[in-house]
Formats: structure tokens, sequence, C-alpha cells
């Protein structure tokens, strides 16, 4: 006799089972490709710095000096010194004109070296079309000036506005307004601040001798703002110096790397004695930092422009970390190696062009990218050796006594007092590096 065979399916109890391997097989999956895809990204954001290293060692070749951090054109001063004078140049939707009052970065010039020429054409050598503002419906009845307007203060000239690529990091999701161009890699301005409006020895046709003195003690990294720099000035060595590294841009979510705290005190016209500039600690150990998410601070902070609390105010909605390529307020363009990678920001106040232990820092896990004066990316992390924070005063690097002169006040010419990380922001002060970062 024969035996009909019956057709038997899998049982739920072999289903299950069956659901669970492969939920456990994805589980394991998930994370292993969300690295590689974040590996790919970093990869991506290496390449763009290499690029830009090349266009910075191109640039030097071709001019005999690096791209001036703050260069640009103005206008002859009329009056007297005052904020004014700084923020004017803005030129007009309507009518163009304008001048940029030496507010542009070091990547303006980098333009026609990284393939940007035909950006660049429209910055040097502007015609009176539409297509270089914003709003589509504005009928220009002249043309912007060569090199463009202040772009602190005109967002609607198009080549200010314009993204590209290269200058994002593809880890960093930060898009759109308030931002006006965003950027990832910011010049390294040394181990010392002091403004940029104020360090301005040679600017709009006037002389601060008391602030050029104080910028030749304080600014010590690779690009010293509106000041021809060469490789030859980097006497520590290419190889153990950095030109530039990654910043965060902003995201409005109250991140404390991107959404620099204000620092400046009462109405004084500097910042409190206690305040960040002339401590870094005051920033990384406020109270207002989140103690359950100490990368942000803190949801019920009051947003004024008082002593240590954020800035909000319809004037600097669009002063956050990395919203304008082209302008060299240290706010967009410039980091401090005083503080470690990814520490908090704060600014002296709300002005962007001003100073402050602003500090690199990315999307990217444990560190940030940095691009040595020698063209090489290296991988910084954030537990790298910073020295004693409270140790100098990187705003008053040199002091005046009663008697008028400067003296110093954290040995200038010496090495940083913040460790390796401060040593590798400053082009001349004799330090050697001898350990691995």
């Amino acid at each position: 006799m024969s035996k009909q065979k019956a057709n038997r399916g899998f049982t739920l109890v072999e289903l299950l089972v069956v659901i669970a391997i492969i939920g456990v097989l994805v589980g394991l999956l998930l994370p292993a490709v969300q690295a590689a895809r974040e590996a790919a990204r970093r990869m991506s954001c290496s390449n763009n710095f290499k690029q830009i290293g090349l266009a910075i060692h191109n640039y030097h070749s071709a001019y005999k000096q690096l791209p001036v951090h703050g260069g640009g054109t103005t206008f002859p001063r009329t009056g007297t010194v005052g904020h004014a004078d700084y923020t004017s140049g803005n030129g007009n939707i309507n009518t163009g004109g304008g001048v940029n009052r030496l507010r542009l970065s070091y990547l303006v010039g980098l333009m026609p070296f990284m393939e940007q020429q035909a950006l660049w054409e429209q910055i040097s050598n502007p015609l009176n079309e539409n297509i270089f503002t914003i709003e589509d419906a504005t009928t220009m009845t002249g043309s912007w000036s060569p090199m463009g307007p202040n772009p602190g203060f005109q967002d609607g000239y198009v080549p200010w506005s314009t993204e590209m690529p290269t200058l994002r990091c593809p880890s960093d999701p930060g898009v759109g307004l308030p931002a006006a161009g965003r950027t990832n890699y910011a010049a390294c301005l040394g181990d010392g601040y002091f403004g940029i409006e104020r360090a301005n020895p040679a600017a709009n046709g006037f002389e601060f001798e008391t602030h050029a003195k104080r910028q030749r003690a304080s600014h010590r990294g690779v690009f010293v703002p509106r000041n021809r720099m060469k490789f030859r000035d980097i006497l520590d060595g290419l190889a153990n110096t950095m030109m530039c590294g990654e910043i965060a841009t902003d995201m409005g979510d109250l991140d404390n790397r991107t959404d620099p705290l204000i620092v400046r005190g009462g109405s004084t016209n500097g910042p409190a004695s206690d305040s960040a500039v002339h401590d870094p600690t005051v920033c990384t150990k406020s109270a207002s930092i989140d103690p359950a998410r100490p990368r942000f601070w803190s949801s019920s902070l009051s947003r004024n422009n008082s002593l240590n609390n954020l800035i909000n105010t319809t004037s600097a909605v669009g002063n956050r970390r990395g919203f304008r390529w082209a302008d060299c307020g240290p706010m967009f363009t410039g980091f401090f190696s005083v503080t470690p990678p990814n520490s908090p920001s704060c600014n002296m106040a709300w002005i962007s062009i001003e100073g402050g232990p602003l500090a690199a820092s990315s999307r990217h896990q444990g560190g940030v990218h940095v691009l040595m004066g020698d063209g090489a990316v290296r991988f910084v992390t954030d537990s790298i050796e910073a020295g004693n924070q409270s140790a100098g005063n990187p705003y008053l690097a040199v002091k005046a006594p009663t008697n008028g002169a400067y003296v110093s006040e954290n040995a200038v010419g010496e090495g940083s007092p913040y460790g390796l990380w401060g040593a590798l922001g400053t082009r001349a002060s004799r330090e050697v590096i001898d350990e691995e970062f």
C-alpha cells in the first residue's frame, strides 16, 4: 500500500524563530551600515579640506602670500571713530554699490583656486544684472561694486549667499535661513583673541597704535586678521601648525558649540572682568549648560542681551557659527586653539566680529578635522591635551600700566599655556610637537 504524502508548511513557532533571527541580523547590520555611511562622509569631509589646502598652497605660489583674512575694499574714514564706520558700505539691492569694509574671509580669495571661477567673476567683475540680487522682482539700475558689499549687512547679494559643496561637511545637516551661505571650514586664529574690528591697525585709513600692539601680541595663529601672512612666518614648521579647522554650523537647537553665549557685562565698553574672554572656564563650565544634555544650553535660559544670556535679538539672529562663508568674523570663519574641540563657545558680545573662546567643532564622532600648514589633514580628538584653561588670559595678551607702555601679561613669545592644542594653533612660539595627536 502506498502512503500519500501530506504538504506540510512552516509552523508558527518556526516562523517566529526565523523572524527573530532576521531581526537580530538587521539589528546587527544597521549600526554597521550607519558607521560605514559616516566613515564615507568623514572621508568626503577630509577630501574637501585637502582641496582647501591645495588652494591655499596654489594661492601662495601665485601671490607669495596667504589669502588675507579680513581683506577687501573700503573708503576713507570720515567723522569720528564709531561702530557706524564699520557697518557702513552695505550697498543697495536696487542700485548696487557698496564696499565690503575689509570683512572678506580667507575663502573669498581662494575661489579661483577651488574651481569656482564663475563665482569669482561675479564677485570681482560685477555687471548690471538681476542675478546678483536675491529678490527676483528687483530690477537693478546700477551694479554692485567690485569685490561686493559688506557680507555682514547685505544678504541680498547672491555670491555671499551661495553655498558651495566644497565648503560643507557632508555630516553637517544645517541648511537654510537665517544663514546666508554656510561653511564648515574656518581659519585658525591662534590662542589669543582681540576682536578683528578692534585689531585694525591699517583699516579704513586710520591707525590704532594701541590696538596694533595688542594684535601683534595676541594674534599668534597662521591667519592674522587684516595682515599679509606668508609661509615663512610659520617658524614652528608647517607640519606642526594648524592653518584651518572644522566648525559645525548652527541648527537653532541651543547647541552650545554653535550658538555662542554672550559674555559682555552690563553697559561697559568691554567684557566683564570675570567673563569668558578672560577666563575660558566661565564658558566651558557655565551654569547655563543643561546638565542632562552637556552639548546644549538650558532650554529655560532667559534669552536677552545681559551677561551670560543667549543672543536672540533681531539684529543678531544670523550671528551663529558658520553662517557666512564670506565674512571674516570669528563667529563665521574662525576658531581659537584655546578650548578643546567641541567645547562650548562664547563670544565677547553679540557683535559677530569680536572674539572669545570659539572652539573648533564638528558633527563627527569624537573630534574634528584640522588642516596643517603642509596641507595634511589630521583628525584631532576632543580629548587632546589642552593645558590649564585658567592659566592665561587669551583676551589681554598685553596690558598697559599707568605709564602707557605695553608689557607682557602672558609671557608673549613663549609657548602656549593651552598645551598641545594651543601649541598646534601658534605659528612662532618655538614649540616642539613630540607626541601623536
